[in-house]
């Protein structure tokens, strides 16, 4: 898959990792890039298409795919975290993650898995977490969605292998944007996340891990669980 004459669509564009997506993807020579948001009067990037596209809305994802029918590469960036947990956390919050996460990145995959494949198979990232694989107190609704959105990237992978299209599940601890503006602890610049997962595409690897911790974190489920959570209190 190379990103230099592609057409892309990234969901969440307006802000965050999704803005530097769209900006590098034009940067690499992407033919044409889908920049989409709920409100897309929010996105401020040359040269990109805009789009309104609410991936919890089925009408709104049909509209896109048809509107972005051309499409060859799908990024599928959009998210939320509502900083919930689940034993005492709102129910409605909880729903709203997996929501967004699995319900609405797999309403995105079964609306554009049909036009990638008429348009010779091309790629799909899923933008996933390294909170895919473990919990953290105080996010485990989002550690749930992101795991679940996980399992969904390998299944999908299976299924449109047949047609040709590389499915990439990106990995990451933390990005300095918007979502993690709460966060003190170490964080990754949200450009290099970009470039490591597009440069991953392009090399067609079906994983990428952006940052030493989401190895590290990866490496642990191997070994007793105790090993991991112990040293950090969790």
């Amino acid at each position: 898959m190379q990103i230099n004459g592609s057409i892309a669509l990234v969901t969440g564009a307006n802000r965050g990792l999704g803005r530097h997506f769209a900006r590098q993807l034009l940067e690499r020579g992407a033919a044409k890039v889908y920049a989409t948001a709920r409100n897309p009067e929010q996105i401020d990037i040359p040269g990109v298409e805009k789009l309104r596209l609410d991936i919890t809305d089925p009408d709104s994802v049909a509209q896109a795919a048809a509107a972005a029918s051309d499409a060859t590469l799908l990024i599928n960036n959009a998210g939320i975290t509502t900083f919930t947990n689940l034993v005492n956390g709102d129910l409605g919050k909880i729903r709203s993650e997996l929501d967004t996460h699995f319900w609405g990145t797999l309403s995105m995959v079964r609306a554009f898995a049909p036009v990638l494949g008429t348009n010779g198979g091309g790629a799909i990232l899923n933008v996933l977490s390294a909170l895919s694989w473990f919990s953290y107190d105080g996010a485990n609704a989002y550690g749930v969605a992101k795991a679940a959105e996980w399992s969904l990237t390998n299944g999908i992978r299976l299924e449109l292998a047949g047609q040709g299209t590389l499915v990439t599940g990106l990995h990451l601890g933390a990005a300095d944007t918007d979502m993690m503006a709460h966060y003190d602890g170490d964080k990754m610049d949200p450009a290099d996340v970009v470039r490591v997962a597009l440069e991953g595409i392009e090399a067609g690897r079906i994983e990428v891990l952006a940052d030493e911790w989401s190895a590290h974190v990866k490496a642990s489920l191997a070994n007793d669980p105790s090993a991991f959570y112990a040293p950090t209190g969790r």
